[in-house]
């Protein structure tokens, strides 16, 4: 069956998006492709029709059974997009640490036996004996590498384990590969290609621009947290998302106001400073950040979803498992980390292609917060050698105290200080430690990564950090037209 008939019989579409059908047709030709859509425009059927063509033919002289094996950093998202899948009758699965260590054996069987045809799983998934043994039975007849920025060292969100892509895909027979993201500038393009294995000629371009036509993009300068409630409140008000009855019990839908909206926010004191401000105001909203229960977050993250509750105040972390449609305004509370961050972010916004408003609200203050926070996020060499020590001749005290003695020990009484969490993630991301949280156990696999004690590397990470920051501040002060900068920034002129 041709791509067009997959695409009708299984999604009910009739025509493809540029450059859809462009990218299947290359990948069922057993060639490479790395594509640039914005959020929202489909990025997912680029991979998932090919997939289903491959049920559909013969299997290869190989004699395995074919399967399309999809490498994604966000476990937010797996379970949804599988879910969706399934209801097109579409046999998938997702592999990840949200699986009890049954289920995970139980999926690895059928993996392995052939009984599903996507497999979406973290690149730290390939350092599990177990999977390298299911999917060695099977044929790779393609690798899709999603969020594919976090390949490299100058994307916004750098996983280590995606720079071994070029030994994975040696692993699994080489096979097609395509690697996708919604933004990337022209550097971050030549890495992608790199970290791959293959060579710049191997490889086509995608490139659907990051122009969205029915969102507004604007930025208003505000001075301080009274101004900042009245654009929230007034935006909110635009859109009817904060009437009395749009937030009750007995709405249950979203009748009242024509959708929802989400206000971004740097830090969860900032966040919660806010919330109380807004019931001051009688606003209806609610609150989602890192520091809730995680039941607590999904019965937020649901009645956002069904439009319960239209207006939520939010850390960046909401929005990876959101795929809602009338999502009709982001505004940015707090200016963000960089320019990839915020694009990445307002394309939440009006995926249903109507008008949709992209909000930045900027004080010259938070210029401060958002480099604490750059900070926090780039430790030196020193902080990584002083956790990783504590964590190898103390693992009976931080397991029996927690993570407030190691605070304790490292920074004493500077509580709002996070370079602890950002060391101890990427520890865990480069396979030193293993950490579980409920209760707290920890182990060390590995000495420390040489990475984590290049007191060069990390500087130069961090000073990338905060050239980011500054393409933002520019942005911001830009007088002309804001796509026209964007644009710019991600190397589409022409």
């Amino acid at each position: 069956m041709d791509p067009l008939g997959l695409l009708r019989q299984y999604f009910g579409y009739d025509t493809f998006r540029s450059p859809q059908e462009a990218v299947i047709r290359r990948l069922l030709a057993g060639q490479h492709a790395l594509v640039i859509m914005p959020t929202g425009a489909g990025k997912s059927l680029c991979y998932q029709i090919p997939a289903l063509a491959s049920l559909h033919g013969p299997l290869k002289t190989t004699g395995k059974p074919p399967l399309t094996l999809v490498l994604s950093p966000l476990i937010a998202l797996m379970k949804d997009q599988v879910d969706t899948l399934k209801s097109r009758n579409i046999p998938a699965t997702f592999i990840n640490s949200s699986l009890s260590r049954g289920e995970r054996q139980r999926r690895y069987a059928a993996v392995a036996s052939g009984e599903y045809l996507l497999l979406y799983v973290t690149p730290e998934r390939f350092r599990k004996p177990e999977f390298l043994d299911a999917i060695a039975r099977r044929q790779i007849d393609l690798l899709a590498v999603d969020e594919a920025h976090c390949i490299s060292e100058w994307g916004h969100d750098f996983r280590p384990d995606y720079t071994r892509l070029h030994e994975f895909r040696t692993l699994i027979g080489q096979p097609t590969t395509i690697a996708l993201t919604a933004t990337a500038t022209p550097d971050v393009q030549r890495d992608i290609v790199r970290q791959l294995g293959l060579e710049a000629d191997e490889v086509q371009t995608f490139h659907a621009g990051i122009d969205r036509p029915n969102l507004r993009l604007s930025v208003e300068e505000v001075w301080g947290d009274e101004e900042k409630c009245r654009q929230i409140d007034a935006i909110s008000q635009r859109y009817a998302v904060c009437s009395e009855t749009a937030g009750s019990e007995a709405v249950g839908s979203e009748a009242v106001g024509s959708g929802s909206g989400i206000v971004y926010f740097t830090l969860i004191r900032t966040l919660e400073r806010f919330s109380e401000l807004l019931r001051i105001r009688q606003i209806p909203h609610v609150c989602y950040h890192g520091d809730l229960e995680r039941n607590q977050r999904r019965r937020i993250q649901n009645r956002f979803m069904s439009g319960e509750s239209p207006l939520v105040l939010a850390t960046p972390a909401f929005g990876m498992g959101i795929d809602k449609s009338n999502i009709r305004f982001v505004i940015h509370a707090e200016i963000p980390g960089s320019m990839e961050a915020w694009y990445q972010e307002i394309g939440r916004a009006g995926r249903d292609g109507d008008p949709a408003d992209c909000v930045l609200l900027y004080e010259e203050s938070d210029l401060l917060t958002q480099m604490e926070f750059l900070r926090w996020s780039n430790p030196d060499a020193e902080f990584y050698q002083r956790v990783d020590d504590l964590l190898r001749h103390n693992r009976e005290q931080i397991e029996a105290f927690g993570l407030e003695w190691m605070r304790e020990k490292l920074h004493a009484r500077q509580k709002h200080d996070h370079r602890l969490e950002t060391v101890l993630g990427m520890l865990e991301r480069y396979g030193v430690i293993e950490l579980s949280w409920e209760p707290l156990r920890l182990s060390c696999l590995s000495e420390l990564a040489p990475e984590l004690k290049d007191p060069e590397r990390l500087a130069a990470k961090l000073r990338r950090d905060q050239q980011k920051l500054l393409a933002l501040v520019q942005f911001i002060r830009y007088d002309g037209d804001k796509k026209e900068y964007l644009r710019n920034y991600f190397g589409l002129t022409d």
